[in-house]
């Protein structure tokens, strides 16, 4: 049978529309899938989404897919072009009105239709309410009395009315990147064609759902823009636009109290924080976005090239609007409005049109792109008004993320070799640093625990993060020093700072170096308790890393960083091959593989989700696995095929409740009876402990797992509720804290004889803590590569006798600073 598709900005909408189509079935079943909204509230449509539904509502007989307006239908073409090539042939895409043509859709798919017959009656849902609503006499009357109501005049000439008004722009700064795109998105609502001309100077007519061509009316403060509407939904439309343009385009007054103001006490000051250590001495560097070259290349055919550009597309859209809502929590929505307009950029009908037009001319995708939004930036450098003219910026920065999606060319650029200076990192950005030309790092936003400064620390970068915006002034060429143990900044050092620096450097560089020399002995106390030292992995490179420096297993593989920029999710054959390569590199010692613990806030391109107001709350970790059910599946397979091979302890992330981890364990239980070779004899099953709930049910956990792993940076950030990348309460995330203390302790109580005990968070290399998580009864640690040798020598120099009194001491301290003078 003909399966349904409906995709709507909406899932009310289009919940609503099923159940209605459901009433007219009387009792027979049709399958109907929904792709609508981002979540239950959140307006807005996703390709993925689509082409899981696609597949849901496809039972081999063919799919019909019906859409409400603008990007659902760009969505839906973009959905099209992911499936499977079968699938493809057999689905179609419909053009009838959404709610009408469901109805009628699903009693002639009920009737055994094929799916062109289905989308031919749906098509024709309409006719019966035009004949009887729409004949042209009553119609056309009931127009022009309505026009003639409000002043307006109405061309009845041709049976379609044409509705006109004339609007004056009060907008301080005209109709430019934010009011242009309130304007668009209210004009893609109507079925009207909407044209704008500005009588001022001339310039139009332009289509009102086009942001490329509305913003390059130069409609400025005081300007008469003339509103033509036509169509069955003519007046409806203008007088929205009218509206519209009374209330400013829901523009905010920028001198307006009332307007929320984004904080600014974050920025304010710096106060400098260790988050790599190490010395680092030399000329500022910079960094900056750098312009994607665009490579000579063969195009392949007009399909696939659009392909290409849809995809990339859809990629900065999901970007964006995580970013939108980061700026909303933020700022505001007056400083997450300008990205509105991006959005309606990248789905601009006019561009889309001139791109499309000329990859059909023989250009390649990326090319073609390019040369379209160029058109669309020279189009603003005519415009006389420098406010609008500045907002061909806007359209170059988002025609360039589109490019880098499409070329997978880097973002950024360092200009000069030497300590880099910057405002914040993302990942993948310091994943992409050349360390022979980066020295080091100084941000003036970013926090220790962030994922940045993990990658830094992998990397072995000396990096001080908080530095404060202060020294985004520093002059290219400066010199400037950094010590990344203590979080010392010094621009323009003196002579005698630097003799010092350099002091402390070479005394560092003794200590690693007599570390280095035991690196392959077991670490053991004074008093003969052996400590496994491991490092975190996030690559091959690393796991060889580790190897050389001594780590006797991998304490964490952060999967999600194996994968990283790919468009698709790797299948279970790649993973078995990445696995088995980071087992060889280690030389056959434990593989501890965490589940992809992906979500909102450090989102992977293969798995989007929807915006969330706050990410670290909601869909993260092992929540968002067992919601994508297909993504662990396929990871489990292949974690349970290494496990036959090699040690393997599977790890799952941001575990909250003993139902997560028993559905977490089942799914692993399917995987191993799909293998048909009964349990791997070296596979452990553990948990992260990165929420206080998880640490304080850890009694209820115990029996159900082989080990904890404490994650310290997540469960420093959850229990003081501190966001570990907000620079502003950057200094509260302390895992010393004693609210922390308290937590690890508690795990360690509760697998006191039943299970171990590690930390992977990166208090684990925190030399001066060495003893107190000794003394807890921690008996793992987990580290960077370049740090297992000197935390293997500080397990060494622990006597448990002798730090008896420690813990009692850390844990009726006041705070994290006292209890780091009691570590001493």
């Amino acid at each position: 049978m003909t399966g349904l598709v409906v995709v709507s900005h909406s899932r009310a909408l289009a919940e609503a529309a099923v159940s209605l189509a459901a009433e007219m079935l009387h009792g027979s079943e049709v399958r109907i899938a929904v792709a609508a909204g981002l979540d239950a509230t959140t307006f807005g449509t996703d390709a993925t989404a689509i082409v899981k539904a696609i597949e849901a509502a496809d039972d081999g007989a063919g799919v019909v897919v019906l859409m409400d307006l603008g990007s659902a239908v760009l969505s839906a073409e973009m959905a099209l072009d992911m499936v499977d090539p079968d699938v493809r042939e057999r689905a179609v895409l419909c053009a009838a009105p959404l709610v009408e043509g469901l109805v009628v859709a699903a009693v002639a798919a009920a009737g055994g239709a094929t799916p062109s017959e289905v989308a031919a009656e749906a098509v024709g849902s309409l006719a019966a309410k035009q004949g009887h609503v729409a004949a042209p006499p009553p119609g056309l009357s009931i127009v022009a009395e309505l026009s003639a109501a409000n002043g307006l005049s109405a061309d009845t000439s041709n049976q379609t009315p044409t509705c006109t008004a004339i609007v004056k722009i009060a907008n301080r700064h005209g109709l430019h990147a934010r009011p242009a795109a309130r304007l668009v998105q209210e004009s893609r609502l109507f079925d009207a064609r909407i044209e704008l001309r500005n009588l001022d100077t001339g310039a139009g007519p332009v289509p009102a759902t086009s942001l490329s061509r509305v913003a390059t009316l130069g409609a400025l403060c005081g300007h008469r823009v003339e509103v033509a509407a036509t169509g069955s939904q003519a007046q409806e439309a203008l007088n929205h636009v009218l509206a519209l343009a009374n209330r400013r385009f829901d523009e905010q007054d920028p001198t307006s109290a009332a307007a929320p103001q984004r904080s600014a006490g974050h920025r304010a000051h710096g106060t400098p924080m260790p988050a790599s250590p190490g010395i680092a001495i030399g000329p500022a560097v910079s960094m900056r976005a750098a312009d994607v070259e665009i490579p000579d290349e063969v195009p392949g055919d007009s399909p696939t090239e659009w392909r290409r550009v849809r995809a990339a597309i859809a990629e900065v859209r999901r970007e964006i609007q995580r970013i939108r809502v980061a700026a909303a929590r933020e700022g505001g929505e007056g400083e997450a409005a300008i990205f509105d307009a991006h959005l309606m950029l990248i789905d601009d009908t006019d561009l889309l049109d001139d791109v499309r037009a000329r990859i059909a001319a023989g250009q390649a995708a990326p090319r073609a792109w390019i040369d379209a939004i160029a058109s669309v930036e020279a189009e603003f450098a005519g415009v006389s008004d420098e406010y609008l003219r500045a907002r061909a910026l806007d359209v170059h920065a988002v025609g360039q993320q589109v490019a880098r999606a499409l070329t997978g060319a880097p973002a950024i650029r360092i200009e000069g070799e030497g300590v880099l200076i910057v405002d914040d990192l993302v990942p993948a950005q310091v994943a992409d640093l050349d360390t022979s030309r980066v020295t080091g790092i100084v941000m003036a936003a970013g926090s220790p625990t962030s994922h940045s400064a993990i990658l830094a620390r992998s990397r072995a970068i000396p990096t001080v993060v908080a530095a404060g915006p202060a020294v985004l002034d520093v002059p290219p060429g400066t010199t400037v020093a950094l010590d990344g143990t203590t979080g010392r900044v010094f621009v323009d050092p003196s002579e005698e700072t630097l003799r010092e620096l350099d002091a402390a450097d070479q005394q560092a560089r003794a200590k690693t170096a007599l570390a280095r020399a035991g690196a392959f002995s077991p670490a053991v106390t004074r008093d003969g308790v052996e400590v496994l030292v491991g490092a975190n992995l996030g690559s091959v490179p690393d796991a060889r890393a580790a190897a050389d420096n001594g780590a006797e297993l991998a304490g964490l593989v952060r999967t999600e960083f194996l994968y990283l920029g790919r468009h698709q999710p790797p299948t279970t054959e790649e993973q078995i091959e990445v696995y088995r390569s980071l087992a060889d590199a280690l030389g056959g010692e434990r593989l501890t593989l965490r589940t992809l613990d992906i979500g909102g806030d450090k989102p992977l391109p293969y798995a989007p989700q929807p915006p969330e107001a706050n990410p670290f709350l909601g869909m993260r970790g092992i929540r968002l696995a067992l919601a994508q059910r297909d993504l662990l599946d396929d990871q489990l397979r292949a974690i349970v095929a290494v496990a036959y091979e090699t040690p393997v302890s599977v790890m799952f992330p941001m575990v909250s409740t003993v139902d997560e981890l028993a559905d977490a364990r089942h799914r692993l239980d399917l995987a191993i009876q799909l293998a048909g070779r009964g349990r791997p004899a070296g596979l452990q099953v553990g948990i992260m402990v990165e929420v206080p709930a998880a640490a304080l049910k850890a009694d209820a956990f115990a029996p159900h797992v082989d080990f904890f792993s404490v994650g310290t940076n997540d469960l420093t950030q959850y229990t003081v509720a501190a966001e570990r990348g907000n620079p502003s309460v950057a200094s509260l995330g302390d895992p010393l804290d004693p609210g922390v203390l308290h937590l690890i302790r508690a795990v360690c109580r509760a697998a006191e004889g039943r299970c171990l005990v590690a930390v992977c968070g990166e208090l684990a290399a925190d030399e001066a803590a060495t003893p107190l998580l000794v003394a807890l009864g921690v008996r793992e640690l987990s580290v960077a590569p370049s740090s297992v040798a000197v935390v293997k020598q500080a397990v060494r120099q622990i006597d448990r006798a002798a730090d008896a009194e420690l813990v009692h001491r850390a844990l009726t301290a006041a705070g994290p600073r006292d209890v780091r003078a009691i570590l001493g």
